[in-house]
Parts: C-alpha cells; structure tokens; sequence
C-alpha cells in the first residue's frame, strides 16, 4: 500500500451514526473499484474502510458508522474533526470489481458495506455496463436509510439495473422491501448460478450468506467479498 497525505474536503453526518468524509489526496491515487484503505492513526494502528468513490473520483470518499463516544470508528471521526490534514495507506483488498467478466451481477451489502458497493456501481455506470445489475442494501430501520435517491438516480442510469433498499423493522411510511437483505434477491432470482456476486457487512453475515447463495445455484467461484480470507 502507498501511504497518501490528505486533505479533509468535508464531514458531514448522514444519519445520527453514519459520518460522510471527503479526503482530497495530495497525490495522484490508483485504486480499483471495492477495494479499501487503511486510516492511518499510527504506524502500529491502521484501521481499514471501504472506499465509497470511484476510482475517477476526484475525492476519496468514505462512509464511517460511528456509534459509542470512544468507539473505534468515532476516534477516527475525531481525528478527522481535529485535524486539517490525514493520513491513509491505500489500496487493499482483493474483492475489487472484476473487469473482464461480462456476467449478470449483485451487488449485496448490509449498513455501512454500503461503501464497497456503491464504488462498484459507480464504476459500472460509468462503463455504461449492459448486462443485468441487481442493488440490495439492508438496513434494520427507515430512519438508517441515506443516499437512496441518489443511489436511485445512479441504478437508473444502467440499462438494465435495480436498486431494492431493505429494511429489517418498517414503519407506516416505508414503500420498499421488508426482511433480511437476501430475503428479497432469493424471491428475485431463481438461480443465481450466472450471476457475479459482490457483498459487503459484518463477517458473520457475509458468512451465512455464502452458504445460503450457493444452495441457491451461486458459483463460489463468483463471489466477492474482502470477510472471505477472516472467516
């Protein structure tokens, strides 16, 4: 990894526990679409976030769920508070959007794996990608959606895509989806077999996931995920 001094170009709350950050690099960046950096908080304490831009981005943007007061993920938002300048270590991870594929593709995240899935899409959009693309985002309750119009705006753009918001808990406004994040996409799809999958979450259920989707058809060998090498 390269280690890149950044300029904090914004902070923003998206929800009450989800923070967005703007990182302009002082320096030219490469990275592939779904892969992450490294916050650097020290030489011995590096922490790992997916990238939510990009690659043609002009800004690295980050997606940080923060909840307790002294978190690991609200001391980052601090660091970030406090100071004009920050340091990252990027690219990492091998779960990046495969290029040379041409297969139908899912792109399944719950909470903040948000991220790694909408760098994905981004890229697809921009590749003007033919082939069907199936967006699902879990998130436990309306009040924890963000970016759905926008996410909308950019699944439109595709010529054969759906963006499908889940959420675990809805109240009388809700119009999308209810249930698990894969509930939805096993009803969708009735073999997952030609599909490229790509999921982003706590390793647990990433975890379940796998084996779920491979009793559904999916090939293990088209499934993407970093929490593959920790589980």
């Amino acid at each position: 990894m390269n280690r890149i001094r950044c300029q904090v170009a914004s902070l923003q709350p998206l929800t009450n526990t989800v923070f967005q950050v703007l990182l302009k690099p002082e320096q030219a960046v490469s990275f592939e679409a779904g892969q992450y950096l490294n916050f650097v908080m020290s030489d011995e304490d590096k922490r790992p976030f997916s990238i939510a831009s990009s690659p043609s981005d002009a800004l690295i943007e980050l997606q940080i769920g923060a909840f307790a007061a002294d978190s690991w993920a609200m001391q980052v938002i601090e660091r970030i508070k406090d100071n004009e300048y920050v340091e990252v270590e990027m690219p990492g991870g091998v779960a990046q959007l495969r290029r040379d594929s041409n297969r139908p593709i899912v792109l399944l995240a719950g909470g903040t794996g948000f991220s790694y899935i909408k760098s994905i899409l981004g890229e697809l959009v921009e590749r003007n990608y033919q082939q069907p693309v199936l967006v699902y985002w879990g998130l436990r309750e309306p009040a924890a959606c963000y970016q759905l119009a926008e996410t909308q705006a950019m699944t439109d753009k595709l010529a054969h895509g759906q963006f499908i918001p889940v959420v675990e808990s809805a109240d009388e406004h809700w119009q999308g989806r209810v249930g698990k994040v894969h509930e939805p996409l096993l009803k969708d799809v009735v073999s997952l077999e030609s599909y490229d999958l790509y999921m982003a979450g706590r390793f647990d259920m990433v975890g379940f996931l796998r084996n779920e989707f491979i009793n559904h058809g999916a090939l293990s060998e088209h499934m993407f995920a970093d929490a593959f090498a920790f589980i």
